[in-house]
């Protein structure tokens, strides 16, 4: 039975870890390492995937990674795939020689990351799915916000704000290469098409999350219908962007419905506007403390606190899993996401935005 999200706030207190840090982020540009006090031995690298399909990866994953892992006195490497496969791979080769202990992965497609999983589990290597689960992998654990559940918040945000009016809807899914993508999409079907006022018009998987791809779907998805699109199911603030802009284009932003998730700078703005209806915030720090206290106890031959289980259907196995909540940010919470510091308020509330920041209860 899951637990809530509150367990994973922080890292084990359980582990008495009052270690201090005393080691500095020595990387540059996509590569960061460092140590902590040593007090817990081994190694723990981080394969990031890429900073395109969102930027949570370095604005807040790679800060939040290195603030837990020198927390834990834990000798950690954090580097960035940028996207490549190739460069997943050989960045696993290196982390894998130089004698990581746990190799955390959030992979940019699941057959490298299987790859890398095996290749790491032959060198007696343990592993960590981090956000995304590596379908047919092999890795001891699974980090992530429970993505189905993401996927119903957006379904739910979309409702609320179209309420019970008859309404066309377009579907702007994420990769078709990441299970999350998947995920969300089912949570968001579970919602909507319950609702009997509601016809999906339109759907389709929008390749490496990319906006310029999204930008070009939606306006064709928009042609085709002739404009009479009342809601977009978009599956992240980047793509959520996108079908605004072809709005914009037809005079019709903030007349049509569009969700968003990863509570973005951009995705907030837009809220404000009145161009994007709500957004999915994933609390990214919960998420990363979780992982590392994972990885701590992975390194001292202990089993890993866990709520769940994500059944990978590929590998035929279910993955022991550490699954967090998603919450729905609407004009009236988006304080949430800034009472957090996830986005700063004097970020969000620059030149025209400071009147709109006011309205909203943001100081």
């Amino acid at each position: 039975m899951r637990k809530g999200i509150l367990s994973f706030m922080a890292l084990s207190a359980a582990a008495a870890l009052t270690l201090s840090a005393c080691g500095d982020d020595n990387g540059g540009g996509d590569k960061g390492s460092g140590s902590g006090s040593g007090a817990v031995k081994g190694k723990v690298g981080v394969i990031l995937p890429d900073t395109t399909s969102s930027v949570r990866y370095e604005s807040f994953d790679r800060p939040y990674l290195e603030q837990a892992f020198k927390t834990a006195g834990v000798q950690y490497d954090i580097q960035n795939a940028e996207g490549s496969t190739q460069r997943f791979q050989t960045i696993a080769d290196q982390m894998i020689t130089s004698g990581v202990t746990v190799l955390i992965v959030d992979g940019i497609d699941s057959n490298s990351a299987g790859a890398v999983q095996r290749k790491a589990q032959s060198q007696g290597v343990k592993t960590i799915d981090y956000d995304r689960l590596t379908l047919g992998g092999v890795s001891d654990y699974y980090v992530s916000f429970d993505n189905v559940k993401v996927g119903e918040e957006l379904g739910k945000g979309l409702q609320k704000c179209l309420g019970d009016k008859a309404s066309n809807i377009a579907y702007l899914n994420g990769s078709p290469t990441d299970n999350n993508a998947t995920l969300f999409a089912k949570g968001a079907h579970n919602i909507l098409d319950q609702v009997s006022n509601y016809k999906k018009v339109a759907e389709q998987a929008v390749p490496d999350w990319k906006p310029d791809k999204a930008a070009t779907i939606f306006e064709q998805m928009y042609t085709e219908q002739h404009g009479k699109i009342d809601g977009v199911l978009a599956a992240n603030d980047g793509l959520g962007n996108a079908a605004i802009s072809i709005l914009k284009k037809n005079q019709q932003a903030g007349k049509v419905a569009v969700t968003g998730q990863d509570a973005t700078l951009q995705g907030l703005q837009n809220i404000l506007d009145g161009t994007q209806c709500m957004t999915v915030y994933k609390p990214v720090k919960q998420e990363a403390d979780a992982v590392a206290k994972l990885a701590v106890a992975l390194i001292k031959g202990q089993k890993g606190e866990t709520n769940g289980t994500t059944n990978d259907p590929q590998g035929k196995r279910d993955v022991p899993s550490v699954l967090l909540n998603p919450i729905g940010i609407f004009k009236d919470n988006v304080k949430q996401v800034t009472d957090d510091q996830f986005v700063k308020a004097a970020d969000l509330c620059k030149g025209a935005y400071a009147a709109k920041c006011k309205t909203a209860g943001i100081q």
